[in-house]
């Protein structure tokens, strides 16, 4: 049985479902693949059913907001955010239902038409995590849905209530099979894996590498998204007071339980100035019960999640702790000022609102450290100048940069993903998706004579 519960009250139940058997996933692989087929023939139907499915999650924004919150701590003006990304997402791929695909190219010999369309892949796996329990099922599902491809969606055991609503609200307009809810942990997972014709996976990095080892061996299609450890430069000339309350936010943001949050700071001079901004800004930003407005950040996910944490932070470096609501499931917002880059979180993404900030000697010195990271989703770099702006962000080997902006938050139309340990695979989000949810094929069309 699976599980689901309020990181606030564990007794609050959110969802009981059986986890799916290995029999189970290929039923529903099986039924989902006789629908496939009709679905795929049809753009503008597919274009119809997802702005139909869009509207439906605007209609219900209030009752999967208020889902998100209870259930996976999220703050209620985050969540609304979400789900209004959600809808937008179904929007976006609503219509490049109906968007060009592949080319038309000259023919060497001048004779007939050579040209490259777009396939379905069949029936796609999707594994998301909790964090974002409805957006990134939602920039999964809707591209390869949007292509003509089936879906089968593993949910986190943690979000599986908002999985299983936001299931229920696309089903009301998709052919009955199509979309299927696939609730279960690894075991469940490796049985997915099996049954699919591509797989796009979110989650941790050591399981995230297991699922690219286990897509490698079956020749099966696959894209992983593990997470990052996001530096951000601060330059001599930034604005220190701007940058600690942009960084602040991606820090405290959620309980930093985002792949894109800033998780190290590397200051070139002295860092003492920027800490202390930080540190204030750290310290002016509300946590608590994620259903008040105000609050930015609530619990973590579950209190072993918190024990964790309020552990690691610990292993290195000069830890200041900004007060934090009493309770097993809530993590202080903690800087940790380390110029050795030798504590736990210098070295590692610790998934909670922790930061380590570090002093460099000099541009180079910050850029080598940034590139240095294992898991580079994101990196930022804060100056007034444009120049130096341009030639930094440049020299940052991470899959998204950012100038004077978050590490957090991303444009739905645009390619996301990192480099290194952060992932596997193509890109995810707008057209960038079309590379793992279809088959690129070339035509030759020749005169019969």
């Amino acid at each position: 049985m699976i599980t689901s519960s309020n990181p606030l009250d564990p007794s609050d139940v959110l969802a009981e479902l059986l986890a799916d058997s290995a029999e189970d996933v290929a039923r529903k692989a099986a039924e989902a693949r006789l629908v496939q087929v009709e679905w795929a023939r049809n753009a503008a139907a597919r274009s119809t059913a997802l702005t139909r499915a869009a509207a439906a999650v605007e209609q219900h924004a209030t009752e999967l907001a208020d889902l998100a919150v209870r259930e996976v701590g999220k703050p209620i003006v985050e969540a609304e955010g979400e789900v209004a990304r959600t809808a937008a997402v179904l929007r976006y791929h609503a219509q490049a239902a109906l968007a060009a695909t592949g080319e038309v190219l000259p023919p060497a010999d001048g004779q007939g038409l050579l040209l490259s369309r777009r396939s379905p892949r069949g029936t796609v796996g999707l594994i998301t995590p909790y964090n974002f329990p409805l957006a990134i099922p939602a920039w999964k599902a809707a591209p390869a849905l949007a292509l003509g491809n089936a879906v089968l969606l593993k949910p986190s055991p943690l979000a599986l209530a908002c999985a299983d609503r936001l299931v229920e609200l696309l089903n009301e307009h998709l052919p009955a099979g199509l979309l299927q809810l696939v609730p279960g942990g690894a075991e469940t997972g490796q049985a997915l894996l099996a049954e699919v014709d591509a797989l796009s996976f979110t989650g941790s990095t050591a399981a995230g590498r297991a699922v690219a080892v286990a897509a490698a061996g079956a020749s099966l299609p696959v894209q992983t998204e593990n997470g990052g450890h996001n530096s951000a430069v601060v330059l001599p000339d930034a604005d220190l007071a701007a940058t600690a309350r942009v960084v602040a936010r991606d820090v405290v943001g959620y309980a930093g339980q985002k792949c894109t949050s800033t998780r190290r700071v590397l200051v070139v001079g002295d860092a003492d100035a920027f800490s202390e901004a930080l540190a204030a800004e750290l310290g002016a930003l509300p946590v608590g019960d994620p259903a008040r407005r105000d609050v930015v950040a609530g619990p973590v996910i579950t209190s072993a999640a918190a024990q964790h944490l309020n552990a690691a932070v610990l292993e290195g470096g000069d830890v200041l702790r900004v007060p934090a609501p009493d309770g097993p499931a809530y993590v202080a917002p903690t800087l940790i000022r380390d110029d050795q880059g030798v504590s736990r979180a210098a070295r590692e993404e610790l998934f909670g609102p922790v930061v380590v900030v570090q002093s460099v000697a000099d541009v180079d010195a910050a850029v080598a450290l940034a590139n240095a990271g294992s898991a580079r989703l994101v990196a930022a770099v804060h100056t007034r100048d444009l120049d130096r702006a341009l030639s930094v962000s440049d020299r940052l080997r991470a899959g998204m940069v950012r100038v004077n902006a978050p590490t957090t938050g991303v444009d739905l139309h645009a390619p996301f993903g990192g480099e290194g340990d952060s992932g596997y695979g193509p890109r995810e989000q707008g057209r960038a998706a079309d590379a793992l949810f279809s088959v690129e094929r070339t035509v030759t069309v020749r005169p019969s004579a």
